[in-house]
């Protein structure tokens, strides 16, 4: 599917938060007309938008963690809790899905079959323990600042592969929204540096410099493994990529 630059009015724009809430999170909204789904890649700028709020809403449970007094490594675990929730553990799926496929396949055909079983396998457990315990303990080194940088840029970082990388397979959620086009995917980018500096200031742009390094790697491994990009791998940047701000801003602020 190619990049689309139609309806490209501010009312059509604003459409596109709701449309990327819908697609990255599992947050209550208003049912959407089905054409708000016509063009979805459009709606990649406001993915750096979507983790903006889902860090806003995870503040929440650390600023409650804070006020019951909790050690760090508690009010981590239940904000990992709730962002798991938020999200539907959709990312945690494609980073499992990922894990199994990439290395438990011996040629794309068999590892594209393996990421689309529903079962899960070695490779996938350890890459969730691993992930998950990153994450925990990322998440008690890091202010609410760093949180927040964390998940703007993971979910921003997604969208230079969904424009950089062909369609792995020819159905899927990747699929079905399509290649974004380039102004969509750099405003996303620019966002994202934005809030980084903002709320990070040299620090967050490091850190987004280097999980870039991250997620085109990520993406040269899915290019030479399968062929290109799936919602699975795109799930497992945006997991690899935070871990990647956090482990940063940890080791530059801590």
């Amino acid at each position: 599917m190619e990049p689309d630059e139609t309806d490209t009015t501010l009312k059509e724009r604003l459409r596109d938060l709701p449309t990327a809430l819908v697609l990255l999170t599992r947050l209550p909204m208003p049912r959407l007309p089905d054409q708000a789904f016509d063009h979805g890649a459009r709606a990649v700028w406001a993915y750096p938008v979507v983790g903006l709020i889902l860090g806003l809403i995870a503040s929440g449970v650390v600023w409650l963690a804070g006020v019951l007094s909790l050690p760090a490594v508690m009010g981590a675990g239940l904000t990992l809790a709730a962002l798991v929730i938020l999200t539907g553990a959709m990312h945690e799926d494609g980073l499992a899905d990922t894990a199994d496929g990439l290395w438990g396949g011996h040629d794309p055909k068999r590892r594209l079959e393996i990421m689309k079983d529903s079962r899960i396998g070695a490779y996938g457990v350890l890459a969730l323990i691993l992930a998950m315990g990153l994450r925990w303990v990322g998440l008690a080194e890091v202010t609410i600042a760093g949180l927040i940088t964390a998940l703007i840029i993971s979910r921003a970082l997604m969208a230079p592969l969904m424009f950089a990388l062909p369609h792995a397979r020819d159905t899927g959620l990747s699929h079905s929204v399509g290649r974004p086009s380039t102004p969509a995917m750099l405003t996303g980018m620019l966002i994202a540096a934005a809030c980084a500096i903002v709320l990070s200031g040299g620090p967050g742009l490091l850190a987004l410099i280097i999980a870039g390094v991250v997620a085109a790697g990520i993406g040269a491994v899915a290019k030479a493994k399968i062929g290109g990009q799936t919602g699975d791998i795109l799930g497992a940047t945006q997991i690899c990529t935070e871990i990647t701000v956090l482990i940063t801003l940890a080791a530059t602020l801590g």
